[in-house]
């Protein structure tokens, strides 16, 4: 495999550089003084960004985008060999690194690299600790999946040995990296597109575990099924975190939690059976308390004092499309959520039960057709929480219509749950009919990993 040397720039170009992902190491390599520069099929406010930054980005993708001084390609999961550009850079016998290898490489450069895996909550968590080491004065390099409101940006160039990344599994990419500590937020059925079953996903979740050395930090969601036998054996240490209580043991938890009007939680930070901290969020959710014990049990570990983890996780407001509220209209709270597994929405709503609202609507995008098909039943479950739900078509991302699954097929079923629910194939009438329907004091979440949140946007400029 090609290795860069970091210390020598370049000219590296991304493929598909408008990726959540993509974007900020694209960024990080600028800060670097590497020239770059990169393709994607459409415009987007991270191409924007990039452009601003004097970084040279096509749009559609061709052979001609490959020129002679290019050293190096990156490249998403998402790209298949037939893109042109592909094809262009393997004739040319340009050395090509995926998007995971390339980040490997880069966490190399770092002795204290901190890697956040999960089916959910990986960016949140990842978003609160980047804040949590900014804070604390320890100048940690970021790559993450979403903008982070205080620096603008889904990546950080610092100058410590600290570098926070967030950690995917889908394609097993996260065995590519190297990090030195790791977070284990959950292990879910997801990706089911790639990988076979659970069991599947369970074993790479410990293969990525095995990465650590002795004296690296795991910290793992203590009620993780088959969680003694997931861990046997590791070299690294085990610190487990949950929610307290009646017969749970966690090394760190979150006790006595209380929710303000705004639906965000309060809770004693618990290391073993004392209290150490009080914890005031900024974000709404139990599910974010969960994600604030994990950020602050790591920070804790790495020696950050518990009033810098305090007053980081008071500050903290998170990340992009995260229960982001977005404005209001006429009275309607609009918020938009990047939840697209039924776990997710699960937890998306019911924190919404937790902040002001009348009725909560819910304006749910599937994402792909693999996902919708498999966990169908979990889907309308999910949903079925909402008072009032709307689903738009299908979002593809990097799959082809079989024909066999649409929105309706889900309609159906959240009807038979008894549950009032619309489809509408075309955004401008979602937003009619909205505007038409929501009254003051509802709370409206558009919801899924494309792009309902035109939706939201166009609403709010009414």
């Amino acid at each position: 495999m090609y290795q860069i040397d970091f210390n020598k720039p370049i000219h590296v170009h991304f493929i598909g550089i408008g990726g959540s992902n993509m974007s900020g190491l694209a960024e990080l390599l600028h800060t670097r003084h590497f020239i770059v520069s990169g393709s994607d099929e459409n415009k987007s406010d991270a191409c924007d960004k990039l452009e601003g930054l004097g970084i040279s980005v096509r749009y559609g993708q061709s052979a001609e985008g490959i020129t002679p001084d290019i050293d190096l390609v990156v490249y998403t999961a998402a790209v298949h060999p037939d893109n042109p550009e592909y094809t262009a850079a393997k004739k040319a016998g340009i050395p090509m690194l995926n998007r995971a290898e390339f980040l490997g490489e880069l966490m190399l450069q770092y002795k204290e690299a901190i890697g956040i895996a999960g089916t959910h909550g990986k960016t949140t968590t990842s978003s609160m600790l980047s804040m949590i080491l900014i804070e604390a004065g320890m100048d940690p390099t970021i790559s993450i999946g979403s903008v982070l409101e205080p620096i603008h940006s889904n990546s950080r160039t610092g100058h410590s040995d600290y570098f926070v990344v967030e950690s995917c599994e889908y394609t097993n990419s996260f065995l590519q990296f190297h990090p030195r500590h790791e977070i284990i937020l959950n292990i879910e059925a997801e990706h089911l597109d790639f990988f076979r079953d659970l069991d599947d996903i369970r074993n790479s979740f410990r293969l990525f575990m095995e990465k650590l050395s002795g004296g690296g930090n795991l910290v793992i969601q203590g009620d993780i099924e088959g969680i003694s036998g997931l861990v046997a054996g590791l070299e690294a240490k085990i610190t487990t975190f949950g929610i307290a209580s009646a017969g749970k043991n966690y090394n760190y938890s979150a006790a006595n939690i209380t929710w303000d009007k705004n639906g965000c939680g309060h809770y004693d930070l618990m290391h073993e059976n004392d209290v150490i901290a009080h914890i005031t969020l900024g974000v709404v959710g139990a599910h974010n308390i969960s994600n604030s014990v994990a950020a602050a049990a790591m920070a804790d570990l790495l020696g950050v004092p518990l009033t810098t983890i305090a007053h980081a996780l008071r500050c903290f407001g998170g990340a992009k499309k995260r229960f982001e509220k977005k404005g209001e209209i006429h009275g309607i709270t609009v918020v938009d959520d990047y939840a697209h597994h039924p776990t997710e929405i699960r937890a998306t709503l019911a924190a919404a039960e937790h902040y002001p609202h009348r009725d909560v609507w819910c304006i749910f995008q599937p994402h792909t057709f693999s996902r919708t098909k498999l966990l169908l039943d979990d889907f309308a479950d999910a949903l079925s929480h909402a008072d009032k739900v709307i689903l738009a078509d299908i979002y593809p991302s990097r799959e082809k219509d079989p024909g066999d699954i649409s929105s309706r097929d889900l309609m159906r079923k959240l009807k038979e749950k008894g549950r009032e629910v619309y489809y509408f194939p075309d955004f401008e009438e979602i937003e009619k009919f909205l505007l038409e329907n929501c009254i003051h004091g509802d709370l409206l979440i558009t919801m899924g990993a494309g792009d309902i949140v035109k939706v939201a946007d166009a609403l709010l400029k009414k």
